[in-house]
């Protein structure tokens, strides 16, 4: 069974490796396989593929192999760059990172189980 850890809404833009680390580290206090950061949690330059943010943050997570699912609308930041479209699109066929629209999404794609086990629960971050 998949358990999300669903990154609160509010507060500072994420745009490090330490912060990263920190989602980590909420994901592992919460038993979570899985972190849903709001999209407009993320800073800018996580979007602007050149800058390196989003690269070096998601590698954590793919290092201590926990999940990332960028949650909202980031068709914004996409409209602006066929990089970052496409690697939106790559991300979304594998498994360690997605991009979904909402929570529902994110729980359709991960299985029924983790509805029942209460994803999106939101956290004390």
């Amino acid at each position: 069974m998949e358990t999300v850890h669903v990154y609160e809404g509010e507060g500072e833009p994420l745009r490090s490796a330490s912060d990263a680390l920190d989602l980590i580290a909420a994901a592992w206090e919460a038993g979570a396989a899985w972190v849903a950061v709001p999209a407009h949690r993320l800073h800018d330059d996580f979007f602007r593929l050149r800058t390196g943010v989003a690269g070096e943050m998601v590698q954590k997570f793919t290092n201590y192999r926990i999940g990332l699912a960028i949650v909202g609308d980031v068709s914004r930041h996409t409209a602006a760059s066929s990089a970052l479209q496409a690697w939106v699109y790559e991300s979304n066929r594998g498994t360690h990172l997605w991009f979904v629209g909402d929570l529902a999404e994110l729980t359709a794609r991960l299985g029924p189980a983790v509805g029942e086990a209460g994803a999106g629960q939101p956290s004390s971050r």
